[in-house]
């Protein structure tokens, strides 16, 4: 296809696009929130249905003592050619309540503002328009592509998984549909990670009649803590962070409870493995006699390793982003995604395919308008190279 000819016609959308994301950005979707979530569910599955696609709403699976989250879209079209793409975006924020009212889509210069702008309800527009576009240049040489619009991939995509890997297993491309980075780099690489929740138990005295008689469950994090912080480094690329200590009830009592908790990420499988290894490790020594310590991880994603078949696909993207008359690179980042997800099932897959954009998860996040038609024709031309 002439990835012009496809810019031609992503400027054509471009009003289109900046209406559809304001809309979508002045609802308040934080992840918690599964009413205006499934707003933004409602307006993805109208735009499937009104471009004809096959529409599957899936309903979370509701665990009773965790929150109630909004429901995954998923939509297909089929075309004529052999090629099964699969496009994820997300639905949600990590934004309170009240905030878009606070601070609505706004527009200042070059740059959109607003809760989400970037992450990623630039890159979930991005999606609907790319394939609109394709749609009227005739291009159907693809067996079908799949667009998974999730609503919790903010809080590591609990609900939505399952699916996300399910259908990744069956595609022979996954674009993740991320902000590109504030350089305009896309991401073919991310860190795996594991949350841990590390919960000491002591027991409880008075401190001033008879301290001895406790064990101070604070005491045994404090020094768990210093031990796993110790992990961070110990392998190329490997972060540790004790971001949480809480214990004790009152100075005056030996503290009977104590709780870490720790992010752990690292670039490679192997070293992440390692990694979990120390620190479940550190954890079966308890440093004092009565102190029991027990490890839940909280959450968990493979790393998005570079591999030879995403390497084409960021080599297809560097072509296209040539022909459209832009230069591109890729990069690692820390951060997990979707794309942990699907690359996870051996599927090939490239991220940040989104819009330019920076300062997520901050008052002052921002998307770049002047990258809105060059991303949409990018995501296009990958589209059709795959």
């Amino acid at each position: 296809m002439d990835v012009l000819a496809i810019r031609g016609l992503a400027a054509a959308h471009r009003d289109p696009y900046l209406a559809a994301l304001r809309t979508m950005v002045n609802i308040d979707s934080g992840t918690f929130n599964r009413e205006g979530v499934n707003r933004i569910a409602d307006l993805c599955e109208a735009r499937f249905r009104a471009g004809g696609w096959d529409v599957e709403r899936i309903a979370p699976v509701h665990v009773s003592d965790g929150p109630e989250l909004g429901d995954t879209v998923v939509g297909t079209i089929r075309g004529a050619g052999g090629a099964r793409v699969l496009m994820v975006g997300h639905m949600d924020t990590v934004f309170d309540d009240g905030t878009a009212s606070e601070r609505p889509f706004s527009v200042r210069g070059d740059r959109a503002y607003g809760p989400g702008v970037s992450d990623m309800k630039g890159g979930l527009v991005s999606g609907f328009i790319a394939t609109d576009v394709l749609r009227e240049v005739g291009f159907d040489g693809f067996e079908h592509i799949t667009y998974v619009c999730n609503p919790d991939e903010e809080l590591g995509s609990p609900s939505s998984t399952a699916t996300i890997a399910r259908l990744a297993a069956g595609h022979d491309a996954a674009l993740i549909l991320e902000s590109g980075r504030a350089n305009g780099a896309i991401v073919s690489s991310r860190k795996g990670t594991t949350d841990y929740v590390i919960r000491v138990r002591g027991r409880a005295a008075h401190a001033g009649v008879e301290p001895d008689e406790g064990r101070s469950a604070v005491i045994e994090a404090a020094h768990k803590a210093i031990e796993i912080a110790d992990i961070h480094g110990r392998w190329p690329g490997v972060t540790c962070n004790v971001g949480i200590l809480r214990g004790g009830t009152r100075s005056n009592v030996v503290a009977e409870e104590a709780v870490l908790e720790v992010d752990l990420r690292a670039p490679e499988l192997a070293t992440l493995e390692e990694a979990k290894r120390a620190i479940e490790a550190v954890c079966a020594q308890p440093g004092m006699n009565g102190v029991t310590i027990s490890v839940r991880g909280d959450g968990s994603h493979a790393p998005m390793e570079k591999t030879r078949a995403s390497q084409r696909l960021v080599d297809e993207a560097v072509a296209v982003a040539g022909e459209l008359g832009f230069e591109l690179r890729d990069s690692a980042t820390g951060g997990a995604s979707d794309g942990n997800t699907t690359s996870a099932t051996g599927c090939p897959t490239l991220d940040g395919l989104g819009p330019v954009g920076g300062a997520a998860h901050s008052r002052d996040e921002w998307l770049d308008l002047e990258s809105v038609v060059p991303r949409i024709a990018l995501l296009a031309g990958v589209i059709t190279r795959v």
